[in-house]
């Protein structure tokens, strides 16, 4: 069921024709698992929020959710407040420099999402090299 409401609001969007920030929602999962995994390898960010960011990963793939996935719109709501969790951990323990840095996607999708979840107001001036 999130799949199809993902779908729906993705044409949406485009019918809107806010195509820019359907393709930000489109690789915004992908850019998050790739911005996890390199966050794990940096050598910058501290033990426990590493720790952190492996309950978050294993918590994401789990089957097993507090709200069943089935719900539309509060299905996901649990993942996404872990998610939001530990990137504002995250952004407190290794600094946004280190978050900004790993990102791949677009600078102002991060910027957005950290902004969403209280952790940044604003990207560093040097966060795209």
């Amino acid at each position: 069921m999130a799949l199809v409401l993902w779908v729906v609001v993705l044409v949406a969007l485009v019918a809107m024709g806010r195509i820019a920030v359907a393709r930000e929602l489109i690789a915004l999962v992908p850019n998050m698992l790739l911005l996890f995994k390199d966050l794990l390898r940096d050598e910058r960010v501290p033990r426990s929020a590493k720790l952190w960011l492996g309950f978050a990963a294993l918590w994401l793939a789990s089957p097993i959710d507090l709200i069943p996935e089935f719900i539309p719109v509060l299905g996901p709501l649990d993942d996404a407040v872990v998610a939001a969790a530990v990137l504002r951990h995250l952004v407190r323990k290794a600094g946004s420099e280190v978050v900004y840095e790993h990102w791949r996607g677009e600078p102002s999708t991060i910027s957005r999402v950290l902004r969403l979840f209280g952790a940044e107001a604003d990207a560093p001036a040097d966060s795209r090299s």
